[in-house]
């Protein structure tokens, strides 16, 4: 594959510019100036991310990890080059400190990362990641000790340079010559991935792992005497990490794991917020203040969530203690990051990481595993009646057809109890920055809460997602605002004003939760008390204690909201109720009944629908034009359920598609020759052809409930021009369709709206997403085209002019 080739010259690459900076840093003025320096290493990190994101298929998490390594250590160090260029780190002292803590985990990372690679037999991937490891090792020695020289850290660069270029021109020769020139080492055969290897897992969690590791050694450094002071320098490995824990959390719901993803989610907002309190000295002297009650309801969902966790993995869970032994830490400490305890958790934090690191490398490669207690806790569940886990095919059924994210609720519920619990706290109004409040309300109630947002946007969740949007935007300007110093007297009207547009939009949001859950409609309609806190305190008119009471509300509703996702993503039952919605719309049934959701790419899908139809069940199906309901021609009771459920009028009747003629061609003498060659050369389309009623049609089976099927006289019938459909007729037979929508309502042209107009009727639904055409089928009348005429009942997507050329082709012929 030639995929392995664009993050190995990214390797070599940015070990190329590193050389040339070290072997030109004694002169005065350098090949490469830091700044330069810092943005060629910031793009080499896009690259390499890019790279590991979209891998081939066949590589496991090795490459990956290594990629997005190397490309947050790339990030965090030209961010560090460009500090220096600069002027913010003013001497060698100052950018040893900010770059030693982050060489030191990178080069355990790689060590790690090598170390699995090569008990894998991944040859390649384990000699770049023994020298890259090796040559960040050597780059934080020399920055302790100058006897080693820049020149040896340049030949340590050069060497992963030379090492990659090597592999990628060598990958890329095997594959030019397909296989016939090979450079040594490099035509590693393919060999095939055993079973089960990997199979399920998470592939982001162990790169989401060592980036706490990365964050952690910031503070493990300061506490070992390995740096003096924490500064500005640090900032930047802090933030990229963060960074890309937000990108893990969302690739970690791609990946089907909600938990691992909520954990990625919190430990992204510690990163945010260490760097904000290193950053604070750049304004103002004095050390910031990290909000205590804040600290111990993290601790709390720190907690939780590891309980959770335990249930599918006890290692992670046990892992994520550590968390909450630091979010402890840090409450109990006045100075916050700066604090010795919390630096002493980070070291334990540092190690933990690197241990479950090294477990979920291995495991996601190799066919022998190390045990992590995941069956003990699965057999022990299996004997108890009141706790059982969610598994199999439905574990993240969406709420609204088929969706590539996990349900990311559990992070957006959590990111408000944050976000209220952090508003509880007063600022000084005369250093509104010295409180650490920015992060928690912006990061955690602001982009996170987006974050949820998009993905409930993904899978469905309309109302839910427009919730969570508004609710992050609200989060993110009153944080700014509030807890910055830009509220003054002069700006309360204009802040007014936008607050009343905010109430107006929530109080649509909190009247369309009144059918959808009393959970819901409780979670907005305190925050609308929370938004009237803000309105009082815009005009000054907010009563003591008011904003006080309005915040724990909601935090408190927030939280068992939290705990409910938790529950209902993780067990089956019992999970703590949501409630149904309070005022139930008639003729809807999508809140009550949720039918068997398919993706109609898979063919297993397919077949799956065809044995509900064949079972006398009916399903929702796409089409070439819009979604239809169907039934087996030759089960009368699905017809007639299928008439029932639709409401069907007298005036509309039902028609019968087939696969291809020939499964009519037992009736073919039934058939006039002009109309049989008609139908041959009409179909497959989006055309449906009204032919006489006679005798074949008592060949299909339908006994009784052929008198819903067209009218005494005539018959509708259609080949449709879709493979998925014709597939699903050639395994069932002729099916009797009609449109999925009740009688007198607008056509269907997505599976929502299939599952909202008839979920609760249907047996199954084939999700296809939106349908290709958003206009109906072409009906012709051919019941007269002996005589030369046809006629049209409907004219959808075929123009008459081409129905007319048709038959004109067909009369000459």
């Amino acid at each position: 594959s030639l995929h392995s080739c664009i993050p190995l010259l990214g390797i070599a690459a940015g070990s190329l510019l590193l050389a040339v900076h070290f072997y030109s840093s004694p002169r005065a003025a350098p090949v490469i100036p830091s700044t330069a320096l810092g943005v060629l290493l910031l793009l080499l990190s896009a690259l390499l991310a890019y790279a590991g994101i979209r891998r081939s298929p066949r590589d496991a998490s090795l490459l990956l990890s290594l990629c997005l390594t190397v490309s947050v250590f790339w990030c965090g160090y030209g961010a560090t080059f460009i500090l220096a260029g600069q002027g913010a780190l003013p001497d060698a002292g100052a950018l040893r400190d900010a770059a030693v803590p982050g060489l030191a985990a990178a080069t355990l990372a790689l060590l790690l990362l090598a170390v699995v690679a090569l008990l894998c037999q991944e040859p390649v991937l384990a000699a770049v990641s023994a020298a890259t490891s090796l040559a960040g090792a050597h780059d934080a020695a020399a920055r302790h000790s100058s006897a080693l020289g820049s020149s040896a850290v340049a030949c340590s660069y050069l060497t992963v340079c030379l090492l990659g270029a090597y592999f990628a021109l060598g990958r890329l020769l095997y594959f030019q010559t397909k296989g016939k020139v090979a450079l040594p080492g490099t035509d590693v055969a393919k060999k095939k991935r055993p079973r089960g290897v990997g199979g399920g897992a998470n592939p982001f969690a162990a790169a989401g792992l060592m980036l706490n590791m990365l964050s952690a050694a910031v503070f493990a450094c300061r506490l070992l005497g390995i740096t003096h002071e924490l500064s500005v320098g640090h900032v930047p490995w802090l933030w990229a990490a963060g960074i890309y824990q937000i990108g893990i959390c969302v690739l970690s719901y791609r990946a089907m794991d909600v938990l691992m993803a909520t954990a990625f989610g919190f430990t992204s907002i510690l990163k945010f917020a260490a760097g904000y309190c290193l950053l604070c000295p750049a304004w103002q002297p004095e050390e910031p203040a990290v909000p205590t009650p804040l600290l111990v309801v993290f601790s709390i969902l720190f907690a939780v969530l590891a309980l959770f966790l335990a249930l599918q993995s006890p290692l992670d869970g046990l892992y994520l203690l550590v968390y909450v032994a630091s979010c402890v830490a840090l409450a109990c400490h006045p100075r916050g990051f700066y604090g010795g305890g919390p630096q002493g958790v980070a070291v334990a934090v540092f190690g933990a990481s690197a241990l479950v690191t090294l477990i979920h490398l291995y495991n996601g490669k190799a066919s022998a595993k190390i045990p992590t207690g995941k069956g003990a806790v699965k057999a022990l569940l299996a004997r108890s009646s009141f706790l059982r886990l969610r598994e199999g095919p439905d574990l993240h059924a969406p709420y609204l057809g088929y969706s590539k994210y996990a349900d990311a609720e559990a992070l957006a519920f959590a990111c408000s109890v944050l976000a209220s619990f952090a508003l509880t706290t007063t600022g000084d109004p005369q250093a509104p920055l010295a409180t650490v409040v920015i992060p928690w309300v912006v990061v955690a109630g602001g982009i996170l809460k987006l974050l949820g947002g998009s993905v409930a946007f993904a899978r469905g969740k309309t109302l839910e997602s427009s919730a969570f949007i508004l609710y992050a935007v609200m989060w993110i300007i009153w944080g700014l605002t509030r807890y910055s110093g830009l509220c003054g007297p002069t700006r309360s009207f204009h802040a007014a004003v936008g607050i009343v547009a905010f109430m107006l939009f929530n109080g649509f949001i909190v009247f369309c939760t009144l059918f959808l859950s009393i959970t819901w409609f409780f979670y907005s309609l305190t925050f609308m008390l929370v938004a009237l806190s803000f309105l009082l305190d815009a005009v000054h008119a907010l009563p003591a204690g008011y904003d006080l009471a309005a915040t724990l509300t909601f935090g408190l509703v927030s939280f068992y909201c939290f705990l409910s996702s938790l529950s209902s993503s993780t067990l089956e039952g019992p999970c703590l109720p949501t409630g149904g919605p309070m005022v139930q719309l008639g003729g809807v049934g999508a809140g009550m009944t949720k039918c068997l959701h398919l993706p109609a790419r898979k063919a297993s899908s397919v077949r799956r629908i065809a044995d509900i139809l064949r079972s006398g069940g009916t399903c929702g199906i796409p089409t070439d034009t819009v979604y239809v309901l169907v039934a087996a021609c030759n089960r009368p009771d699905a017809v007639e359920k299928a008439h029932r459920s639709k409401r069907q009028a007298q005036d509309r009747p039902m028609s019968l598609w087939i696969s291809s003629l020939k499964q009519l061609e037992p009736a073919k003498h039934l058939f006039t020759p002009l109309l049989w060659d008609f139908m041959e050369a009409a179909w497959p389309s989006p055309i449906s052809l009204v032919v006489p009623r006679g005798e074949w049609v008592d060949l299909l089976g339908m006994e009784d409930s052929a008198k819903y099927v067209g009218t005494p006289q005539s018959v509708a019938i259609r080949i449709p021009d879709c493979s998925v459909t014709t597939h699903l007729i050639d395994l069932v037979g002729p099916i009797v369709v009609t449109s999925a929508n009740p009688t007198g309502e607008a056509d269907t042209t997505h599976h929502n709206q299939v599952y909202a107009k008839l979920g609760d009727k249907v047996d199954a639904v084939l999700c296809d997403g939106p349908s290709p055409e958003n206009i109906a089928s072409t009906v012709v009348d051919c019941t007269k085209i002996d005589s030369g005429n046809v006629g049209f009942f409907r004219v959808g997507i075929i123009p008459k002019s081409q129905v007319l050329q048709i038959l004109e082709q067909v009369q000459k012929k």
